[in-house]
Parts: structure tokens; C-alpha cells; sequence
């Protein structure tokens, strides 16, 4: 099968972009490995594809799937490249935008300057919903990991986060730390793990090691819920700018039971085609 695709990214965070509206096209898990490959394939983070909705009250169906192969709940860089990539191939000239993602619906916004601003929904933070093995919902939680218990925020946005906060997140061994949180037995799921330094009330810095694709140059559902544990810590803004190794995102939230919304850049870097 010949496949045609686009490659794009949002603060570092690539992406390979399969139109499946104009032409149905069925992907497994070998092959979206294949594209995801960084020597013999594509390369990137996550592959997203675009299809007809199922329901008829949004305007896509958009889902994605890690470097793995793995499928993934939610990914806000990703919907804020598919907006951009719905606007550059006129597959609609709405404002706004609905998707849908699994069951749910998510908003994108454009504004004249053509950037793109996701929503990602409203956070959890009941443990069963998340998943995450606890007795109740607290504003942070001890992870033991072998002689050492460290204190991190867990919550999904739209798939589950444990956020850690540092005082030197250049100097924090994320690749050390990461895969030993993943492997909890807490998280039945698996889990994104970040790594927050609160910088002040409106600037931190984040490193993010997700399930399925390790360290990426950005995360935007992990910005978010970086954020979003920082606000509830009583230390952050509710608009903040999230420094991460490939770029600056916003997140706003307005606290409660509101959807956190993520804006910055989304790129298209080059189109082709792979043989699959």
C-alpha cells in the first residue's frame, strides 16, 4: 500500500498525518510502527489519523496512536496539527471546530492569524476514572519507587498524567525516573510522567516522559496537566506559559469542572509518501 502523509509538529512534538476522509484507509499496529521508525520509517511521536465523524454532531473523528503502536486517549498538540492540517487542505473553513476523540468532543478554535487553540476537556481526578490505584483523590500522591517515595499530582486529560515537581528539571534524570513511574503497579494503564520547575506564578518549565514514545520535545495534554496541578497547589495562574524543550505552549484554566485549553505553534514540515 502506498500511503500518503504530512508531516507536522507542534513545539517539537512530530506527528505523521494520514488523511482519511477523502479515502478510507485501515492501518495496524506494525505499520504505524513502520511510519513511526526514525531510521527505516517516517519518524515522530504519534501517528493521527483523520476520518468522517461517527456522530453527527462534530465535524472529524480523530485518533491516535503512539510510536509504538499503542493507541492514545488524548494528544492536544496533535488536535491543534490536525486543525492546522484541516485548514491547509480545505476540509473546512469553520472557525470552529468540532472532533470527535473516542467518545467525547473537543473544540478547536482558529483566529485571523490562522493559530489553533484545543480544548481538551475537563480534568479527572477521581483515581478509578483515571485509572490510578488510590483510596480517594488528593492534591498529590506518594509514588514508592524502590528506597525512594516521591510526591506527584496525578490526573487524566483525557489519558492519565503524574506530575513531579523539581527544583532543576535540566539537571532531573527523566530518562531514569520516567520508566520506573510507568511501571507502578498503580497505574494499570501506564501513565505520562512530568516533570515540573515552577519558574513563577505564569512561567514554568517542563520535561515530559510519555507511555509509549519516552521523552518527546513536547506534551501538550502533559502541559496541561502540569498546569492544571500547579493551579491546584495554589502556585500557578490560571494562564500560563509552559517552557518545554522544543518550544513554548499557553494553558488556561479556569478551575472546577471547566476545559483546560492549550494553544501554540503547529507546523506543517513536509508531504510524501511511504510504502507500506
Amino acid at each position: 500500500m502506498k500511503l500518503h502523509f504530512t508531516k507536522m509538529h507542534g513545539a517539537g512534538n512530530d506527528f505523521v498525518v494520514i488523511d482519511a476522509v477523502r479515502a478510507a484507509i485501515k492501518i495496524n499496529e506494525d505499520q504505524i510502527r513502520k511510519i513511526a521508525d526514525r531510521q527505516t520509517g517516517v519518524g515522530c511521536d504519534q501517528v493521527l489519523l483523520i476520518e468522517p465523524p461517527k456522530r453527527p454532531d462534530a465535524d472529524f473523528e480523530y485518533r491516535i496512536f503512539n510510536a509504538d503502536g499503542s493507541p492514545a486517549g488524548q494528544c492536544g498538540n496533535g488536535a491543534r496539527c490536525v486543525g492546522r492540517f484541516i485548514h491547509e487542505q480545505r476540509l473546512s473553513a469553520k472557525s470552529i471546530i468540532t472532533l470527535q476523540v473516542g467518545s467525547d468532543l473537543r473544540r478547536l478554535e482558529f483566529d485571523e492569524t490562522g493559530s489553533v487553540k484545543a480544548e481538551l476537556g475537563a480534568p479527572i481526578f477521581a483515581p478509578a476514572q483515571i485509572p490510578f490505584a488510590a483510596d480517594e483523590d488528593a492534591t498529590e500522591h506518594a509514588l514508592t519507587l524502590a528506597n525512594v517515595t516521591v510526591m506527584a499530582g496525578v490526573v487524566s486529560v483525557g489519558n492519565p498524567h503524574a506530575v513531579l515537581l523539581v527544583d532543576d528539571i535540566a539537571a532531573t534524570p527523566v530518562e531514569k525516573i520516567g520508566p520506573m513511574i510507568q511501571s507502578l503497579d498503580v497505574f494499570p494503564e501506564g501513565v505520562n510522567v512530568g516533570f515540573m520547575q515552577v519558574e513563577s506564578n505564569t512561567q514554568v518549565k517542563l520535561r515530559v516522559f510519555e507511555r509509549g514514545a519516552g521523552e518527546t520535545l513536547a506534551c501538550g495534554s502533559g502541559a496541561c496537566a502540569a498546569v492544571i496541578h500547579g493551579i491546584r497547589l495554589g502556585q500557578l495562574a490560571n494562564k500560563v506559559t509552559v517552557s518545554v524543550p522544543g518550544g513554548k505552549l499557553e494553558v488556561s484554566w479556569d478551575n472546577g469542572v471547566s476545559s483546560v485549553w492549550l494553544s501554540g505553534p503547529a507546523e506543517t514540515v513536509f508531504e510524501g509518501k511511504l510504502n507500506l
